[in-house]
């Protein structure tokens, strides 16, 4: 079950805190509730998160990059405070640069959140993977060490296209990924979600797709 995460949740306007920080802990507070409620029902909670990504790209001002990382550590830092205690293998984390329709140009590039994803106490990062700015980052993972216990979720059917994708090419995506962490730590996954993004039945085609593709990746990797 979805839920939004601390930094995400606390982008409003402030009118009871005295910094932007104690606004986002307040909503770590609040929202920490719902995340607990979620795992004591039995369910997986998956953090969204795009703050972590559109942050950079909503500035009037573009940040350092420097200051951007000290500014998202903050705010993974808020994240974990809110799931602290929660057991790790029922936590999903979500990144993704918003789920507009543009050119995402001016998208900061993964390589530079990567490491702070991975500062999340989740089981599984969700990311996407499938997008014409994003699907070359899957090279970064070559030079990443997946804590063990831990899963990757890249996208790889996207909500930035009608069309839909051929099963072949999901295939591919996913043994990218499998072929530079393991096999055993990839979970074929959406870029972001589909509802309302996409018509309905381009988003049921676009999922069965993946299901396709994640069968002949399967026999590729297993076989």
């Amino acid at each position: 079950m979805n839920s939004v995460a601390p930094a995400s949740c606390s982008r409003m306007a402030n009118e009871h805190y005295k910094t932007e920080e104690e606004l986002m802990y307040a909503c770590a507070d609040a929202m920490r509730e719902e995340y607990k409620a979620i795992v004591d029902a039995g369910l997986i909670v998956q953090l969204d998160d795009p703050a972590i990504g559109e942050n950079w790209d909503q500035q009037k001002a573009e940040p350092s990059v420097e200051g951007y990382r000290r500014y998202t550590k903050k705010c993974i830092d808020a994240l974990n405070y809110s799931i602290r205690g929660l057991p790790t293998d029922r936590i999903r984390f979500h990144l993704c640069w918003g789920s507009w329709h543009g050119p995402h140009t001016t998208d900061i590039p993964m390589q530079h959140l990567l490491d702070l994803m991975l500062e999340v106490n989740a089981c599984a990062y969700s990311f996407e993977a499938a997008n014409a700015r994003h699907e070359h980052e899957w090279k970064l993972w070559k030079d990443v060490k997946l804590p063990d216990g831990k899963v990757i979720m890249p996208g790889v059917v996207t909500h930035s296209t009608n069309l839909i994708e051929h099963p072949e090419i999901v295939a591919d995506r996913i043994c990218r990924f499998a072929e530079v962490v393991g096999r055993d730590k990839v979970v074929a996954s959406t870029d972001c979600g589909l509802g309302g993004r996409v018509h309905p039945q381009i988003a049921w085609a676009k999922l069965e797709a993946l299901a396709q593709g994640a069968e002949l990746a399967s026999k590729r990797l297993w076989n």
